[in-house]
């Protein structure tokens, strides 16, 4: 057997593993080990497996993952969640459709300083769910649009997925953060268009909420200043080169914090606790990446990148339908398998031939992103949905997944947009040097 095809084959085996639910990250260290010892040899693959493990959990490049998401857990519970949300309310909240739309700029705020989707979307739930039920919102367009704009939170900087993206392909952690933002920003506003939409089709979905004074806009606003505050001192300081990006996240972490203590937020539980999330999640974060290190490694000498780039450039099709390809691959496989792995995994294949094709890697760290928005809500791994019905327990599953699809269609608009004028996502990093 060719190392092509053993590459192949272990693609198709690990895929199996995903589909009957074994753990990912030890699914692509099992397959990863048992693949390359296969093209080289059983000494080889024991000496690359508990090498390439102990490189990645003791990088220090990679430990600005856990700061960034302790970062956001210090976040929530310091309260800037519920300012953000009510600063939104007051300016959208009168319209039809207005606490939704109000839903989507509040999670795209709150993603500036969360960099999670999930930890977005629960955020967000449990404050906007009630307030929408309180006005009669329909329960389709309340919760859909709340698991949809969770997404947010991975586009607009800081973003886990940017960081991932960015340690995988050795690109600059500060451009690729800001160029989520003008994107982030596009797709709230097409977002915000499918609830007006939406309401303009079934006006009792979104029904006008309480008029706010000029008053309690402004005072709702200086609210947030706090919030703004830490995401220029984050963003700003890793853009310009004062912070590294583990410096950034830690710095955010100890500014949310304190921001807390200030307002009296924090409670000695609520620190315990998302401490302790945090360590959870960024575990399961760093597993991944360290053992999908030992399955790239894998995929590298099986040539199963290069047999595939080989095949892309001998098709006589315009680089454009190549990148739809390459696009509904990653929608697809988002239905099935979980966002991170999945990146992880096909990034060592899809990169190079992005590359040669001319793209720009920032705009394609873009493109990722959004499609990984539409991963997190699509059927049946979404796992924003599933965020969203531990919150709205009496609302049925299949309800949130049908308000979701407007706004998948939103998404899918927004990425449209992007690859028909990809300055929308460069513009910002092309200032700086």
């Amino acid at each position: 057997m060719s190392s092509e095809v053993a590459g192949i084959l272990g693609i198709a085996v690990l895929v199996a593993f995903f589909i009957i639910r074994m753990p990912i990250a030890f699914s692509m260290a099992f397959v990863g080990f048992l693949g390359f010892s296969y093209v080289t040899s059983l000494k080889t693959g024991l000496a690359v497996l508990p090498r390439d493990i102990f490189e990645q959990l003791t990088s220090y490049s990679i430990s600005a993952i856990p700061m960034f998401i302790l970062m956001g857990y210090y976040a929530f519970s310091a309260g800037l969640g519920s300012r953000l949300y009510d600063a939104a309310y007051k300016v959208f909240g009168h319209i039809k459709g207005g606490l939704a739309i109000a839903s989507i700029f509040a999670c795209a705020a709150f993603g500036a300083i969360c960099g999670s989707s999930t930890a977005t979307a629960a955020t967000m739930g449990k404050l906007a769910l009630p307030a929408m039920k309180k006005y009669g919102y329909d329960d389709t367009l309340a919760t859909g649009c709340v698991a949809a704009a969770g997404g947010l939170g991975i586009l607009i900087p800081p973003s886990v997925i940017f960081l991932i993206y960015g340690f995988m392909t050795e690109q600059s952690i500060g451009k690729l953060f800001i160029s989520g933002i003008l994107p982030g920003i596009l797709l709230a506003v097409i977002m915000s268009i499918a609830v007006l939409i939406i309401c303009y089709r079934n006006p009792s979905y979104g029904p006008e909420g309480e008029k706010s004074t000029f008053k309690e806009k402004f005072v709702a606003c200086l609210k947030i200043l706090d919030a703004v505050g830490l995401f220029i001192l984050v963003v700003g300081g890793l853009l310009f080169g004062f912070f590294t990006p583990t410096q950034a996240g830690g710095i955010g972490a100890a500014g949310a914090l304190v921001i807390g203590l200030i307002r009296r937020e924090v409670t000695w539980d609520s620190f315990v606790q998302n401490t302790k999330e945090a360590l959870r999640t960024s575990c399961m974060i760093l597993t991944i990446i360290a053992c999908a290190t030992v399955f790239g490694h894998f995929i590298t000498v099986s040539k199963v990148p290069l047999f595939v780039s080989k095949w892309i450039s001998s098709l006589h099709v315009p680089p454009y339908v190549i990148m739809l390809v390459i696009i509904f691959i990653y929608l697809v496989g988002g239905c099935f398998i979980d966002m991170i792995p999945l990146i992880i995994l096909t990034i060592p294949i899809l990169y190079p031939i992005v590359i040669n094709l001319g793209y720009d890697p920032i705009w394609f760290g873009v493109i990722i992103v959004l499609v990984t928005c539409m991963g997190v809500i699509t059927p049946p791994v979404g796992v924003n949905v599933y965020v969203i019905k531990g919150i709205a327990k009496d609302v049925p599953l299949e309800t949130i997944f049908k308000g979701i699809f407007p706004f998948l269609i939103a998404m899918i608009v927004a990425s449209l947009i992007l690859i028909i004028y990809p300055p929308i996502a460069t513009f910002l990093p092309s200032l700086v040097k």
